[in-house]
């Protein structure tokens, strides 16, 4: 029987497999070219549908397993528009709009909210509180430090860092919900971890690369 819970599942499966490969081939090809950013501009919109949905699928069933999916939207959703949206802000005197402050005001009140919850989940003898409790200060920490960066520039990452480093966190955290709750023959340690293992060197490798040569040399200082 179709109801309106297994259309939005669908809608969450079938955006998260779209987000998964777009994001693939922004890595893959390269940076700052016309694939590089038609991919992520599918990306960017894919993990919208994922956020978007992941909120109803939660209040049609608040399990843990919910739980944990709406945690990793909520992080890789908001890196992944964020890193698109300093694209906007590429020189020092471009300001944070609306939609950026929104966004900011959003994820903060989302991670206090998920972090209360965890304590409820703590007092109630739920160990699963621990990792929404940790989810919800990282995200806390995250979303405050914007709000000060656009209020004060002097707070600003310069933009290819934050791009780089921002959209691959959120692709590093998209990779790790599906090989969570598809890879469960291995260690949930393996699981969790292989994504970050990966996924951080790479950020390194890339922000030496693009920041050190090329057009974004003096834009970016060298390490």
């Amino acid at each position: 029987m179709v109801t309106l819970e297994s259309v939005t599942l669908w809608a969450h499966i079938a955006a998260g497999v779209v987000a998964l490969l777009a994001g693939l081939v922004a890595v893959v090809t390269v940076k700052g070219g016309r694939r590089h950013r038609r991919a992520g501009r599918i990306y960017v919109a894919s993990m919208g549908i994922v956020v978007g949905t992941v909120l109803p699928l939660l209040a049609f069933e608040p399990s843990s397993n919910r739980i944990f999916l709406t945690l990793v939207a909520v992080f890789s959703g908001y890196f992944a528009f964020t890193g698109y949206r300093v694209l906007a802000r590429k020189r020092p005197t471009d300001e944070a709009e609306t939609v950026d402050w929104t966004a900011a005001v959003l994820v903060v009140g989302a991670c206090l909210f998920l972090g209360g919850w965890g304590v409820g989940f703590l007092v109630g003898g739920n160990s699963f509180g621990t990792v929404m409790i940790v989810f919800g200060l990282i995200g806390l920490v995250v979303g405050v430090s914007d709000l000060l960066a656009f209020r004060d520039s002097d707070r600003r990452e310069p933009w290819l860092n934050d791009h780089l480093g921002r959209m691959m966190g959120a692709y590093i955290a998209t990779v790790t919900a599906v090989s969570v709750v598809n890879f469960t023959a291995v260690s949930p340690v393996v699981s969790w971890l292989w994504p970050t293992a990966i996924g951080v060197p790479l950020i390194w490798y890339w922000s030496r690369k693009y920041a050190n040569t090329g057009p974004f040399a003096r834009l970016v200082p060298k390490a």
